[in-house]
């Protein structure tokens, strides 16, 4: 049975064309597809020179950072057309200074697994079942639906996360696969990454409102000073991570040596409850204003 507390695939699809009819300079389009022939949808709002990327739902059974990803692109965009305020900034301003691509879904596959389970005759069936130990409750499932987890994919020590994982085959959760961009929608990701030409990105999370902002000594000066203002305006922390390798924001950061940061919204266990959203919200969008408005003015 689905779980309609669930923000899934079909309700982001149909945001996002509510989201393009009601505001012409909203633009969508999918940055590939998914392990089983999804798209991955992303959407694009400003017109300035900076280039922020923010991406949702990375781990399926987090799949609330997409609903947080898509109410704040929604106030957005109600904020710029009425030319408003928006959590306490010029809304017309950070229109005019950012460009920001929002990859609200990066792992729908994994997310349709947590709402409704293995579908009888869906691809994979057998092999699913398996890796979640025989259960069709797939509540605690991060990886995509070959059982690898998206965010231990990427060129950045990725040997090196994988010999501390220690986990060697798909499952729920910690698989890096069998080798760096293995996965399509990491692929995806990676390609959208290398053709915007991004000045910096934000990959949210959850739980434990942190945001790390480091990897290896790689990122640049500012990285600090933006997660300071960040973790300030939504009362998160902002923490110095060690010991981690092979996430987005470790390639972006050691790629490109600009400010990469991994947001992890709300307390307690994942997958967080829908209840909860609200109250998420109201810190995180106060902290995702504020990243934009870290895009300098000249």
């Amino acid at each position: 049975m689905a779980d309609e507390q669930v923000y899934g695939y079909e309700r982001l699809e149909n945001d996002l064309d509510r989201l393009a009819h009601r505001y012409s300079f909203i633009r969508r389009g999918s940055i590939g597809t998914s392990a089983l022939g999804r798209q991955i949808p992303y959407l694009r709002l400003g017109e300035g020179p900076f280039r922020w990327h923010f991406n949702g739902a990375c781990h399926a059974n987090e799949w609330i950072t997409s609903w947080l990803l898509m109410r704040f692109a929604e106030d957005y965009a109600d904020s710029c057309s009425r030319q408003t305020r928006f959590w306490g900034k010029s809304a017309s301003d950070l229109f005019s200074r950012c460009t920001l691509w929002i990859v609200p879904m990066l792992n729908p596959d994994g997310v349709e697994l947590v709402r409704c389970g293995v579908g009888e005759g869906q691809p994979l069936e057998r092999e699913l079942r398996a890796w979640n130990r025989d259960s069709n409750r797939f509540h605690r499932w991060k990886a995509n639906a070959r059982g690898v987890d998206l965010n231990d994919q990427f060129p950045a020590h990725w040997e090196t996360e994988r010999q501390r994982r220690s986990i060697h085959a798909p499952g729920p959760r910690d698989y890096g696969g069998e080798g760096p961009l293995s996965e399509p929608e990491a692929q995806a990701l990676a390609e959208l990454t290398e053709r915007a030409d991004f000045h910096a990105v934000l990959a949210l999370h959850t739980q434990g409102e942190e945001i790390y902002w480091n990897y290896r000594g790689y990122e640049p000066e500012e990285s600090r000073m933006w997660a300071d203002r960040m973790a300030a305006s939504a009362g998160y922390r902002a923490v110095y991570l060690e010991g981690s390798d092979a996430g987005y924001k470790d390639w972006f950061i050691a790629q490109y040596r600009r400010p990469g940061f991994t947001v992890e919204a709300g307390w307690g266990h994942n997958p967080l409850p829908a209840s909860e959203a609200e109250d998420i919200y109201d810190d995180i969008a106060r902290l995702l204003a504020e990243a934009l408005d870290c895009a300098p003015l000249d």
